[in-house]
């Protein structure tokens, strides 16, 4: 009995699983950046301003 396709059977296997784990942990990569410029993004947004008591409480009419 020849054991050689198994044996290139079994290499081919744990090539393609290491390919698969190193796309996976680049993807990974690539979330992480994707979030963490999400949040820089987030975090650059400027605070607005108190309104003042008294006012329409920064309604704005949209039909006028």
């Amino acid at each position: 009995m020849d054991t050689a396709p198994i044996a290139a059977a079994a290499s081919a296997n744990i090539a393609e699983q290491a390919r698969n784990m190193a796309g996976l942990s680049v993807l990974k990569k690539a979330i992480d950046i994707e979030a963490a410029g999400a949040l820089a993004l987030v975090q650059a947004i400027p605070t607005l301003p108190a309104v003042p008591s008294g006012t329409a409480s920064g309604v704005i009419d949209t039909w006028a």
